[in-house]
């Protein structure tokens, strides 16, 4: 049986956007079956997909061995650039990742960073310019750490690891933003009209899973993490480009939960996936929304016209 599963943006989003709060995903999820909603997050989503050891994604891990194949045998943890603003009341992180860095860059900036963290006992390094790394010995106890996208904007203090735990790393990441914060590359960048480099973001710690498995056939998705998961259950893994997907067969899992694809929902993917549905090429629609709502959708389910279609509401 062919399946295509849509992994979607939250539903205030999509309800906010008049051409996508509409036909088809207003019929969809008004004559489908309606599934029992989940717990909220794009994570819970990806691990109904996938079943691996742990509780939480390694998505460090995943994208280490994605870069260098070197991440058995250690937990690791992402240390990406990031830039912080402070005010008079608190400080914010306005950019984290891609600051337009180059190999260059990162060497000068982790220099005096490298010290500080080996001392540690966590060697640091830049995989990529926008991915850079912590290495820590198997077994480390690490604090819950939350991914970039839930912090940026927001009060740092609010994000930042919690007891005694976190307390280790609350003093790194001060000892690291001071270091930054008198690095000469951030004055260079400063008067080039550029974000300092001047904080780190620790997230995604874990350690490889020995083994992953999915009953997906392939992922169409430009999250990283996620790619590295579907390879690692030898999931054939596709970038997705608007409009085009070849063939149905099997289990097709399109991620469309990014601000990119956001735009490219209403124009290129919805339309794909009805036609596929309308044709028959897929026995199955099966809708997850990062705000925790499910559907699932059936050729025949066309025919409930007694079900009357509104557009969706936050």
């Amino acid at each position: 049986m062919n399946i295509l599963s849509l992994l979607l943006p939250p539903r205030v989003r999509l309800a906010a956007d008049s051409r996508l709060a509409g036909a088809p995903l207003a019929r969809w999820f008004t004559r489908g079956d309606a599934l029992p909603a989940a717990a909220v997050g794009r994570e819970t989503v990806i691990r109904e997909f996938f079943q691996f050891a742990g509780t939480r994604i390694p998505v460090a891990a995943l994208t280490r061995q994605a870069d260098c194949g070197d991440a058995a045998g250690f937990t690791w943890l992402r240390a990406d650039p990031a830039h912080v603003r402070a005010d008079m009341a608190t400080a914010r992180m306005l950019a984290c990742g891609e600051l337009g860095l180059s190999a260059e860059d990162c060497a000068e900036l982790l220099r005096p960073l490298k010290p500080l963290f080996g001392d540690s006992g966590f060697p640091i390094d830049a995989a990529r310019p926008s991915r850079w790394y912590l290495r820590a010995p198997t077994g480390a106890k690490l604090p819950a750490f939350v991914p970039p996208e839930q912090a940026l904007g927001d009060d740092l203090r609010l994000h930042l690891p919690e007891g005694d735990e976190g307390r280790r790393w609350r003093s790194l990441l001060n000892e690291a933003q001071i270091v930054l914060h008198n690095h000469p590359l951030n004055q260079q960048r400063a008067a080039r009209g550029q974000l300092p480099v001047n904080s780190l973001w620790f997230w995604g710690a874990g350690s490889l899973p020995d083994w992953v498995k999915s009953p997906l056939s392939r992922v169409l998705s430009r999250d990283e993490a996620l790619a590295a998961l579907a390879a690692r259950a030898k999931v054939a893994v596709v970038a997705p480009r608007p409009g085009e997907l070849a063939g149905f067969d099997g289990h097709t899992l399109i991620d469309l939960d990014d601000a990119q694809s956001l735009g490219e929902l209403g124009a290129h993917w919805l339309p794909l996936a009805e036609n596929a549905l309308g044709s028959k090429r897929v026995a199955e629609l099966r809708l997850y929304l990062a705000s925790g709502e499910r559907a699932v959708v059936r050729p025949g389910h066309r025919w409930r016209f007694w079900r009357r279609v509104r557009p969706l509401r936050a």
